[in-house]
């Protein structure tokens, strides 16, 4: 058993939506959200820039002493080279490998559409991970760089125009390909799931990030022996590097039910893996 915290990061509040998968299905657990909110978004920011991000909120998770660090962020996942993360003093997971797995296991007709940031789906990383799990599929792909700052700026109630035309504006050349399933590739995008299943229609599987790696986290821990051993009573503790005035009106809607706990600002920049001489 252990009792460590989980760390969880994003460039800004969406990854609270796999903090609550994960306080769903790990109710027992503790956990440490850091929400890179002063540099929000990271999705249309070059690579070097998206590594060098990653270190950072990497080095704070690490101080933390956690036991087991989820990148909530499509881009990072993306980006952050995985022979570095092998060499992380704990075990590091970003949200690509199970949303993929999950997206196989649900198409039926071998079309699957993927919609992320700009440097997500610059990568391919869906797109290669595709391939390999379904011989012969048709995959497609689309860049939706507006989604984040939408949802980071609230822009998410019902039948929002704005929103609505945005999404129109993207997603009809996909819907228009006859895709089965389709992967929300940044865990900001659950938060418009609604406007996209209404738009994309109920033929087509949506296929959210942070459900999809929280259930495949509590096997990985389960493996790993890293389980806490409580069925209740987790404890979350948030910290964003930019002012705290607004995370409560974020964390009522990232949240709902499982949110509660204390938020704190940080200056993101001291910190770095492997840490600074």
């Amino acid at each position: 058993m252990d009792n460590r915290p989980i760390g969880v990061f994003d460039s800004g509040l969406g990854g609270l939506t796999a903090v609550r998968q994960l306080r769903r299905v790990l109710p027992g657990e503790d956990i440490v959200y850091f929400g890179d909110t002063g540099r929000v978004p990271y999705g249309s920011r070059g690579r070097d820039i998206i590594v060098q991000y990653a270190r950072q909120d990497i080095g704070f998770l690490l101080s933390k002493d956690v036991k087991f660090i989820v990148a909530a962020c499509g881009t990072v996942s993306s980006t952050y080279p995985p022979a570095e993360a092998s060499q992380l003093p704990v075990p590091f997971t970003g949200v690509v490998g199970a949303t993929a797995r999950r997206a196989a296991a649900t198409t039926r007709n071998g079309r699957i559409g993927v919609i992320g940031t700009q440097a997500t789906i610059r990568s391919g990383s869906y797109q290669h991970l595709l391939k390999e799990l379904v011989p012969g599929a048709q995959l497609f792909a689309k860049a939706c760089p507006l989604f984040v700052p939408l949802v980071e700026n609230g822009y998410i109630n019902e039948g929002n125009p704005v929103t609505r035309l945005v999404i129109a504006d993207y997603l009809t050349e996909l819907r228009d390909t006859g895709i089965d399933t389709l992967i929300l590739g940044c865990t900001h995008y659950p938060l418009l799931e609604g406007f996209i299943r209404e738009f994309m229609g109920p033929d087509v599987a949506l296929i959210d990030p942070g459900k999809s790696t929280a259930d495949a986290l509590v096997d990985a821990l389960d493996a790993l022996e890293l389980l806490s051993g409580r069925t209740e009573g987790g404890q979350a503790e948030f910290y964003v590097s930019d002012t705290t005035e607004s995370f409560a009106e974020a964390e009522a809607l990232f949240l709902g039910k499982y949110g509660g706990g204390p938020v704190t600002q940080i200056a993101i920049e001291q910190y770095a893996w492997p840490p600074k001489p």
